[in-house]
């Protein structure tokens, strides 16, 4: 389907039309579950969360069937890369309190008789680059946007310059920027 059809869909459903909410759902669900898998695949062995049900959480953060009114597929899409990124963030979050011990009390290894795998590193990262990336929006909001379209939703540089409305040479300078940006904070984050 067309991104023109997409932006018709998202224009039908801020009328009310039942149907399109449906509609938009099968438009879109191909290229949110490849992005969601995209996106998955860079996550650290073991985790739990699916590209499916990543795909149909954001789409309940969206409001499911009851959609609000979208400008336009970038709209849309801005909304569904933000939802992925505070998914991954509290799942993130939620692994790091039950890793450091959450509620239960703290035993030895040597105790339990299970030989303990280390953690991974991942989450921590994650938690870091959001930390960084929410510093990066107040200093500039729309590279920031673009980091979250490129890094959260997994598109590529060209189709996140389409959906931000941007040039693709302004976006691949924004993201050099956005980068090196980052690179620097969460270089000043870790201490």
């Amino acid at each position: 389907m067309s991104a023109g059809d997409i932006t018709l869909l998202l224009q039908q459903v801020g009328h009310g039309e039942k149907s399109a909410a449906d509609q938009l759902l099968a438009a879109v669900y191909d290229e949110l579950r490849r992005l969601a898998a995209s996106k998955m695949a860079h996550e650290a062995a073991g985790h739990t969360l699916q590209p499916t049900a990543l795909v149909h959480e954001v789409w309940l953060r969206l409001g499911g069937d009851q959609q609000p009114t979208w400008a336009n597929r970038a709209h849309f899409f801005g909304a569904a890369a933000e939802s992925m990124r505070r998914i991954l963030i509290e799942n993130a979050r939620r692994k790091r309190a039950i890793r450091h011990g959450g509620d239960y009390a703290k035993v030895s290894a040597n105790e339990t008789g299970f030989d303990l795998a280390a953690p991974t590193e991942s989450d921590e990262e994650l938690l870091l680059l959001n930390e960084a990336l929410d510093a990066f929006a107040a200093h500039d909001a729309r590279k920031a946007e673009l980091v979250k379209q490129k890094y959260f939703v997994g598109l590529t540089l060209e189709e996140a310059a389409d959906v931000l409305g941007i040039s693709h040479r302004t976006a691949k300078r924004d993201w050099a920027y956005a980068r090196a940006w980052l690179f620097n904070e969460v270089k000043r984050l870790r201490g």
